[in-house]
């Protein structure tokens, strides 16, 4: 994969579809609301409330966090975004979501985005990527077990049970 600094970083899906991942703008602010609406719609009843995605402004996580798009070739519209936080204080980046629309799941592109994430956080000379997800959503805790996460933590914040997740990179 390209290194995170090019404008847009070319990639291949499952399916050997071509697509492009590159930084979000204000302009993709409503696909990102779309897809998070349509992939985190099934938790409601689950939890109990929506989940924080739903809730996130991400015209001001614009400003505070690196969120980037994947395009399939050919499409103007986002079908997956993922929000990365190399915080000072951490030898990880933080994964704050990532969400791929309903419509294009299955076809490899939320692991495009967990692939990048990982030479995301090597290019800002970090060691690990960490994640939460809510204790819930138990597809996730097995998916993410399975690409290599350990399970940390869990914990009530901002009222919800979060499970955290650290992966090291090697």
């Amino acid at each position: 994969m390209a290194g995170t600094d090019a404008a847009k970083t070319q990639v291949k899906g499952a399916n050997g579809a071509a697509a492009t991942i590159e930084r979000a703008t204000s302009d993709d602010v409503p696909a990102i609301k779309a897809m998070v609406q349509s992939a985190y719609t099934k938790y409601i009843e689950r939890i109990g409330k929506e989940p924080a995605p739903m809730t996130t402004d991400y015209n001001k996580v614009l400003n505070t966090h690196d969120i980037f798009v994947l395009r399939p070739e050919g499409s103007p519209t986002a079908q997956g975004s993922i929000v990365l936080l190399a915080r000072p204080d951490s030898d990880a980046v933080d994964i704050n979501n990532l969400v791929v629309d309903v419509a294009s799941q299955g076809k490899g592109y939320g692991r495009l985005l967990m692939n990048y994430a990982e030479d995301f956080a090597r290019a800002k000379g970090r060691v690990a990527l960490e994640l939460y997800t809510n204790v819930k959503m138990w597809e996730n805790i097995g998916l993410y077990a399975k690409m290599g996460f350990d399970e940390v933590d869990r914990r009530v914040e901002d009222g919800y049970e979060r499970v955290y997740f650290r992966k090291p990179l090697n």
